[in-house]
């Protein structure tokens, strides 16, 4: 018996996907999952690897949150991996352009058919490349920027064998600096910059954004238990100083349910704002 993956009667918001169509390589294989994203779009990834997680999630939603979804705006996301925060960004602004730059090739290549899946090639695209020396073709200009660094330097942990997880979470291509460091001189002006980093690297980012020439403006600490210590941290910056503001999002209450604030981002993103039926709520 298949597990239900969203609850019964729910009606996802948003443009339907495009489908496979006739494309043969627009149908998952058998260790591919074709999850759901937001909206009915899909997002391919590996059954066993690193996969879309909460992560990507808050910094598509701190990054989207205060946009107008009418005006158009070029957008890039930094490692972009599977295309999920990409994604997220093209489904929440639809009048946007979004890019992204992917240095493991199968990855990039996951995220593109998703993109085809999902039908909007005409407005999103992924790189192949090394943010901290890409391609002359990602220019700059970029009104919005969002990344999601690995969280560990190398040898502070016990490296996965699962296929992509290490460099996912090991900073086997830089961290949060260089990532602020990439994003600064491509970001428009007036435009912000949204980074997700472990909570333990505030200092880090602090840190990076001095180096970069970047201010935080807001600072978001998220929990994913009440009375549970913050595990990730999203902060948003731009190139111009401004006061700062500081926020707490909490996942789920005492009890283990979703709480009304993480409801809310799942349902500005698209998503059900309660589990399915008969089964428990997904991490």
């Amino acid at each position: 018996m298949t597990t239900p993956r969203r609850p019964r009667g729910w009606i996802a918001p948003g443009p339907p996907p495009a489908g496979p169509g006739d494309r043969a390589e627009l149908v998952p294989a058998a260790d591919e999952d074709l999850a759901y994203l937001a909206g009915d779009w899909r997002l391919f990834q590996k059954r066993s690897g690193h996969r879309w997680s909460l992560d990507d999630l808050i910094t598509a939603w701190v990054a989207t949150r205060d946009r107008d979804p009418t005006i158009a705006v070029r957008a890039l996301d930094l490692g972009c991996g599977l295309g999920s925060v990409l994604l997220l960004v093209a489904w929440r602004l639809p009048a946007a352009t979004v890019v992204g730059i992917e240095a493991q090739a199968d990855r990039a290549a996951l995220g593109r058919r998703s993109i085809a899946y999902n039908g909007v090639a005409e407005r999103c695209q992924i790189l192949d490349g090394d943010l901290r020396a890409p391609p002359a073709a990602l220019g700059a200009g970029y009104d919005l920027i969002t990344g999601t660094p690995p969280y560990f330097p190398r040898g502070t942990g016990t490296e996965s064998a699962k296929p992509h997880a290490t460099p996912c979470r090991f900073e086997l291509r830089g961290g949060v600096e260089d990532y602020l460091a990439a994003a600064a001189g491509r970001l428009a002006p007036g435009g912000t910059i949204t980074v997700c980093t472990s909570s333990l690297e505030r200092a880090r980012v602090a840190a990076g954004a001095a180096a970069a020439g970047l201010t935080v403006r807001e600072h978001w600490e998220i929990v994913p238990r009440t009375g549970k210590a913050a595990l990730i941290a999203v902060d948003q910056l731009t190139a111009e100083p401004g006061p700062r503001r500081d926020h707490q999002l909490i996942v789920r209450d005492a009890a283990g349910a979703w709480t009304s604030d993480f409801r809310t981002v799942r349902r500005d993103l698209g998503m059900p704002d309660r589990p399915p039926d008969h089964a428990p709520e997904p991490p």
